[in-house]
């Protein structure tokens, strides 16, 4: 995966978490990663599964579309 995506990625979960009012923590644990992980998700260091990915948007009730920046939704 491109920087610049990982990088797209990342803010797109961290805006989605903020929208949520939940922390970093919070969202580790209810997608059952620690912490570091998920804070490297969110700064475009480290990709998620593919299985991640689905929590993640179950979580935020998202489309997998919109965190990779494909829809405005």
């Amino acid at each position: 995966m491109e920087k610049n995506l990982k990088e797209e990625v990342g803010n797109r979960f961290k805006e989605c978490r903020l929208q949520l009012g939940m922390s970093q923590r919070e969202v580790a644990a209810a997608i059952g990663v620690a912490q570091p992980v998920y804070q490297r998700f969110e700064k475009g260091v480290f990709e998620c599964t593919y299985l991640q990915l689905v929590s993640l948007c179950k979580l935020f009730d998202v489309s997998a579309d919109y965190i990779l920046g494909l829809s405005e939704y």
